[in-house]
């Protein structure tokens, strides 16, 4: 697009056009057309409580032991373990084994069923799954 520049148009514009004998073709270059800075969210933000719930249970897997604990009853026989059977192996005390334990059950990490004087854990299904898509979606 060209335009003709008399003095006093613009500065720029006056100072050429006058050394130059009063008028000037000047060719004005388009502008790129507006991109946005930032894209969209493409998902929804974690709310508040939906956040505290996953740092519970995010917290609850955050322990060696726990995690131990958690592959111990997935590797046992119909992925369901006895604290019997678990606290050896962990070298820990029944009562850390125990306490590790309620801690997973509180998270909905495993579910607890009372047998006699032994409790039985296994895995909750689905469990597992469901927390890690609540952090692949963070």
């Amino acid at each position: 697009m060209n335009v003709d520049i008399e003095c006093g148009d613009s500065i720029d514009g006056c100072q050429f056009a006058c050394q130059n004998g009063g008028m000037v073709n000047v060719e004005l270059l388009q502008a790129p057309a507006a991109v946005e800075c930032c894209a969209p969210p493409a998902r929804q933000a974690l709310a508040a409580d939906g956040a505290e719930k996953l740092a519970k249970t995010l917290k609850a897997i955050a322990d060696p032991a726990r995690l131990r604990l958690i592959s111990m009853v997935a590797a046992h026989d119909d992925a369901e373990a006895c604290v019997c059977d678990l606290t050896e192996p962990l070298g820990l005390s029944q009562p850390t084994v125990s306490h590790h334990l309620k801690v997973l059950v509180d998270a909905g990490i495993l579910s607890r069923d009372k047998r006699g004087t032994w409790a039985y854990y296994r895995l909750v299904p689905g469990a597992l799954d469901a927390l890690a898509q609540s952090v692949v979606t963070v």
